[in-house]
């Protein structure tokens, strides 16, 4: 059974706060345990630790989830409003997951921050705010994104669209990491809703979230994407 750690989201305790919530809280959003699980692998929340490269050596492949934003200091900025801060232990934490995964040549998967994060990671930078591409809709939010002609997404999936994808986010990938590729663009700016290594370690990672997509119609299905990565993790 191939073995998937995926990064978890932090809570961290808020003022006046009463339980549980007084302490640091991992999470993973269910239904990306589940799109792991609708193959022959199993999924694994990674504690946030000191234990990177433990968690490298032990497991077979790596998923960024998505969630708060990146801190603007992870790639040298600082943030133009304070509700734009992000949360650097989670930035620190799964830049040194992308690290040690990646020196272990072990298959990371990034999906919406998980793209962002990956490119902070290997150099790039962001932009700190797109409001085009949120919406208070979560879920039922979506646009349009081609992918790019000649890029490894389009052999895939044997087309480059435009098609339907659920995308949220009011960061963006801006300045591009070492070694990474754009796959796909949103149709209607040009915004970067795609990223992918040409290094000896498999890295892709969609700004999209390909999880909320199951059976909708006219939406990119999600699944070629899971099955090429869970090929590169059992090699």
């Amino acid at each position: 059974m191939t073995r998937i750690g995926i990064s978890p989201r932090l809570f961290h305790p808020e003022p006046g706060a009463k339980g549980v919530h007084t302490k640091l809280l991992d999470y993973l959003e269910h239904s990306v345990a589940e799109w792991i699980h609708s193959r022959d692998a199993l999924a694994f929340l990674l504690p946030s630790s000191d234990r990177a490269s433990e968690y490298a050596q032990a497991l077979d492949g790596l998923v960024l989830q998505g969630g708060a934003d990146i801190s603007p200091r992870a790639y040298g900025e600082e943030p133009r409003k304070p509700e734009w801060a992000g949360d650097p232990a989670r930035d620190r934490f799964e830049i040194a997951l992308v690290h040690a995964f990646t020196a272990a040549k072990k298959p990371i998967l990034g999906i919406c921050r998980g793209a962002q994060l990956i490119n902070v990671a290997l150099g790039g930078s962001l932009h700190q705010d797109i409001p085009n591409h949120r919406s208070d809709g979560y879920d039922q939010h979506s646009h349009r994104v081609r992918l790019e002609p000649g890029s490894h997404l389009a052999e895939l999936y044997g087309e480059t669209g435009p098609r339907e994808v659920v995308s949220i986010h009011h960061q963006a990938i801006s300045r591009l990491g070492r070694d990474l590729v754009v796959e796909a663009r949103a149709e209607e700016d040009g915004v970067i809703e795609a990223i992918r290594s040409r290094g000896p370690t498999y890295i892709c990672a969609v700004q999209w979230h390909p999880e909320f997509h199951g059976r909708r119609h006219g939406f990119l299905d999600g699944g070629p994407l899971l099955d090429e990565f869970l090929q590169a993790a059992r090699r």
